[in-house]
């Protein structure tokens, strides 16, 4: 039995900047999984993935780390390009390929108190799926993949199909300030919260970039901070290191704001440059207390 089984492909990404092009893996299980490598060994976690003959390699390098992983063959791997401008907070993508998504076969072997979804696209999850693994655990969901789907190779918006039917099995749904109008039709994070937990979600966590986030949850609104970085090299993977975080702090019984400022103070290191977050337990409360 984990704590924490992050589900969802890694990816093959194509991150480019003003300044550069990099060539790197990517997707929330790539992202939570390196992240968890670098925190204490606190917390029961486990990868489950699906990629390409083309990616194996990436898995194995996490492996590597120490991390209990479980890897399913698949056609492809999803291939993502992300293209942003001078505003980091702004990108377009592209999929040059798609993986297969997971399975009730697939997930039917795994025992975790919690299991995270990072859907990056549409039908990698089907209601069916998350049905079965809320019989099992709580379901965490990052919501991106659910609103975006591949036209060619380009990425459209998409809306929320079987909206009803996933959140309310859903415990804790991680979304941004760009998701929101999509999901629930406004652009206020507090009526936003309120309607999502409506569907039956227990937490609600609103990323909003460089204005913190907010986290709904018990009747209560708990506003996070955004700690200031040094520089701001690459957004990829903010989301999912936010994620990290806040899992991994829950999972160890922290309350929901300590739990939200440790995942806000991650995702300040991780934007400092580009790949997953690998600094420190250490670095994180420096952060937090108003250090460099």
């Amino acid at each position: 039995m984990y704590d924490i089984c992050s589900i969802g492909h890694i990816t093959r990404d194509k991150i480019v900047t003003p300044e550069k092009t990099v060539y790197m893996a990517g997707g929330t299980s790539f992202y939570m999984s390196r992240g968890i490598s670098s925190l204490p060994s606190k917390v029961g976690f486990q990868l489950v993935t699906k990629v390409g003959d083309d990616q194996k390699p990436e898995v194995d390098k996490i492996a590597a780390l120490g991390i209990d992983t479980v890897c399913y063959p698949s056609r492809h791997t999803v291939f993502f390009e992300n293209r942003y401008g001078t505003d980091s907070n702004n990108r377009t993508q592209r999929v040059l390929a798609k993986a297969d998504p997971f399975t009730i076969a697939d997930v039917e072997p795994l025992e975790a108190k919690v299991f995270h979804l990072g859907s990056l696209l549409a039908d990698d999850f089907s209601p069916e799926v998350v049905d079965y693994l809320a019989t099992k655990g709580d379901v965490s969901i990052d919501v991106q993949g659910y609103l975006r789907e591949v036209v060619g190779e380009e990425v459209h918006s998409t809306e929320f199909r079987d909206k009803e039917r996933i959140l309310s099995c859903t415990s804790i749904l991680k979304l941004n300030e760009h998701e929101m109008d999509v999901i629930a039709e406004h652009n206020d994070p507090k009526v936003v919260a309120r309607r999502l937990s409506d569907y039956g979600v227990r937490e609600v966590v609103i990323t909003l970039g460089s204005y913190g986030s907010v986290i709904y949850a018990g009747g209560k609104f708990y506003e996070i901070p955004a700690y200031k970085p040094r520089k701001v090299v690459d957004t990829t993977g903010c989301g999912d290191t936010y994620s990290t975080g806040y899992l991994y702090s829950r999972a160890l019984g922290a309350g929901i704001e300590d739990a939200g400022k440790y995942a806000a103070a991650m995702c300040t290191l991780k934007l400092e440059h580009s790949g997953p977050f690998d600094k420190t337990e250490a670095d994180i409360l420096r952060v937090i207390d108003g250090g460099c």
